[in-house]
Order: C-alpha cells, then structure tokens, then sequence
C-alpha cells in the first residue's frame, strides 16, 4: 500500500494495487494515476470520444459508423446516418450519446459507434 495515495472518490486509506490500477475496496473505484497524471482525476472528466478518438461534446453533429439494430424494434440505423445536436450523458450500459434520428425518434447512442461529422 503506498503511504500517501488515497481513494480520489471517497478519499478512502484502504487501497491496493492490482497490475497498473489501484482499487478501492470500499466503493470498488479502480484508477492509473500515472495515466492520469497522478492528479487521480476520474476517466469521465477526461471527455467522451468518437471511434476516431476525437472529442465529443454537446451539440455536435455525428455520423453512424455501421448499421446499428435498434434493440426491441425491427428498426435499423444504418450506416452513414447523419446524426445532429447529440447531447452527452453518463448512460447505463455506454450509452453516452442520447440524439433524435429522423424515421426513428429518440434514443441513445455509443460514441464507440459514431464518428465527428
């Protein structure tokens, strides 16, 4: 256990290092800190990325990267869909993109599947 490092989400004492991630036993958080600058600061402030690895951000237009099924329907988005205003949230599951497809309606995305138009 290091002397001086402590849990960045509930400031816990209790931590131990698994491989190149330090976990907290408590509230089961698992950070880098050297990949993050030692500042301990969480993975969600560091922004949401498209496929490409560019950064997302409120209002931004996205296009689809593959045909997406949409789970419950026999709808499918597909592939080249332009996608306008998206919002970022913290979704369950990854979804971090919630957007209004023409034909479709609302409905949430993963950034993994969207690139920045």
């Amino acid at each position: 256990m290091d002397d001086g490092l402590k849990c960045p989400k509930c400031n816990s004492e209790h931590v131990y290092q698994d491989g190149m991630l330090w976990i907290c036993p408590e509230c089961a958080h698992e950070w880098n800190p050297q990949a993050e600058g030692g500042a301990g600061a969480d993975a969600a402030d560091q922004g949401v990325r498209d496929a490409n690895g560019n950064a997302l951000s409120d209002g931004d237009a996205v296009t689809v990267i593959k045909d997406l099924k949409v789970k419950g329907s026999s709808l499918v988005v597909k592939g080249g869909t332009k996608v306008k205003n998206i919002r970022l949230v913290d979704g369950a599951d990854g979804h971090n993109i919630a957007c209004k497809i023409d034909g479709i309606g609302a409905m949430n995305l993963k950034s993994e599947f969207v690139k920045k138009a």
